[in-house]
């Protein structure tokens, strides 16, 4: 089932997630609707806090997201009570967006590589190194459930420049391209 995605303004996207155990109700289904939500929205990674729940779940697919013919280089999983326990590498600076804040993008900076620990659907535990692109679109996933937006990551000049922006979408004034949940008034 599609749910709509929460949009910038609501407060369950800047609360720190609660971790989960396998009998989470509802679980796998809630698992298939987030990757239905993120493949309809057109996403690459949607996380729990995303849809309503505070909990520290999201989902990554970053085959898109590689360069044109690596698509195969891209992982596609799912992260259950994930903690990153090493960053490293150079700060890479990249333009993102998300799809709680539609049509609002700008350069992040990220560190290129990082060490997770996370459990997958069947709460096996996985310890892995990430890098480049997959590396980015896991961090950006495991902000949410941190409670951090991208856009505060943005330059001063930047957060200054979509501030009205992010006012419209708080309040839901913005054309939809899939079904979201806004703060009205």
């Amino acid at each position: 089932m599609i749910l709509p995605i929460y949009a910038y303004g609501q407060p369950v996207l800047k609360q720190v997630a609660e971790p989960i155990d396998k009998d989470y109700p509802g679980l796998e289904q809630l698992i298939a609707d987030m990757w239905e939500t993120m493949e309809e929205a057109n996403g690459v990674g949607l996380a729990a806090p995303q849809i309503g729940k505070s909990i520290r779940l999201f989902v990554v697919d970053s085959a898109p997201m590689q360069a044109e013919g690596e698509a195969d280089k891209g992982i596609r999983s799912v992260f259950i009570n994930a903690e990153i326990i090493e960053e490293a590498g150079a700060d890479c600076s990249y333009s993102e967006g998300c799809l709680s804040i539609p049509d609002v993008s700008g350069d992040v900076d990220r560190p290129e590589e990082i060490t997770i620990t996370y459990q997958d659907e069947s709460f096996q535990q996985h310890t892995r190194t990430f890098t480049g692109m997959n590396a980015r679109v896991i961090q950006h996933e495991y902000d949410h459930i941190d409670g951090i937006l991208f856009t505060e990551l943005l330059s001063p000049l930047k957060k200054r420049m979509v501030k009205r922006r992010l006012a419209k979408i708080r309040k839901g004034d913005i054309e939809l391209k899939y079904r979201m949940k806004f703060i009205r008034g």
